[in-house]
């Protein structure tokens, strides 16, 4: 699996949850997690949360940083799900870590009682994909810069944490996969 940084601005407009984005942007075609900071402003042709869309709902932020993760070993919707809640329980953890203490609903975290985050998955016929946004500053939501995490410096610290976290999570899972005998092997 492979984390890349954005080092410049990149806003997040929806249309990176696209399959392959990563790999018609950057050339990526394996597992991969792309972080970047910018504006986030869903519009409602890129929605895939038809419970938004449906209620004409917007998602914006003029601050936010955006991770945007794919998966090609399956298609499985219940399992981008579990692998999305599995990034936002890293995401608490790390927090946690910085004294800035969350409470998870699923896949969102609040921050003294206001969101913090927004997220999406779903699949295509070649991926899942994962789209998961943290408000940087925001005046009506939750942010980092309430949390004391406002820095240039800091913000980079954290994309490129997390980032790592989430990789590294998953070259031990599949370390474990290569070291577990199958049931009634003996």
């Amino acid at each position: 699996m492979k984390c890349i940084i954005l080092p410049d601005k990149f806003d997040y407009d929806g249309s990176q949850i696209s399959s392959l984005w990563a790999y018609n942007s950057f050339g990526v075609q394996e597992d991969s997690i792309i972080v970047f900071r910018g504006a986030c402003d869903v519009k409602i042709e890129h929605m895939i949360d038809l419970e938004d869309r449906r209620a004409n709902e917007s998602i914006w932020s003029e601050d936010m940083v955006s991770f945007i993760i794919e998966h090609f070993d399956s298609t499985d919707l219940k399992l981008v799900y579990a692998r999305q809640r599995l990034f936002t329980a890293i995401v608490g953890e790390y927090l946690s870590g910085l004294g800035v203490y969350t409470s998870r609903e699923g896949d969102d975290l609040f921050l003294k009682g206001k969101k913090l985050t927004v997220s999406i998955a779903s699949t295509s016929a070649v991926s899942q994909k994962i789209h998961f946004g943290i408000n940087v500053s925001h005046e009506v939501y939750g942010n980092l810069r309430e949390a004391g995490i406002g820095d240039d410096e800091s913000i980079v610290r954290f994309m490129q944490e997390i980032g790592e976290a989430y990789v590294r999570e998953f070259e031990d899972i599949e370390k474990d996969l290569r070291k577990s005998r199958p049931l009634g092997v003996v």
